[in-house]
């Protein structure tokens, strides 16, 4: 492969990770976000957290000098996937 270095700004504080087979999450111009369909890199045998990373360090490189960056990872997983917390009868998780 070959590495490929760009110059410009983003305001992206947040990087999703969407580990969610099939399901993609729309950009918000409201809400700036580095979407990763982190799913689909196993659909191309990539090495899916090397995948990851790589989505956070090039968010991170086209912000330098702003700490820490990024500034927040969200993972998104199936509602069945053993890591997920379990909510209170009461309450919902967002």
């Amino acid at each position: 492969g070959v590495v490929e270095n760009h110059v410009g700004k983003h305001t992206e504080k947040v990087v999703y990770l969407n580990f969610i087979d099939g399901m993609t999450l729309e950009p918000n111009a409201n809400d700036q976000r580095f979407i990763v369909d982190a799913w689909a890199a196993g659909k191309f045998n990539l090495d899916v957290p090397k995948y990851c990373v790589t989505a956070a360090a090039t968010v991170e490189k086209l912000n330098p000098g702003q700490a820490p960056c990024p500034w927040k990872a969200v993972l998104i997983v199936p509602d069945d996937h053993p890591d997920v917390p379990k909510a209170p009868k009461c309450c919902t998780i967002q």
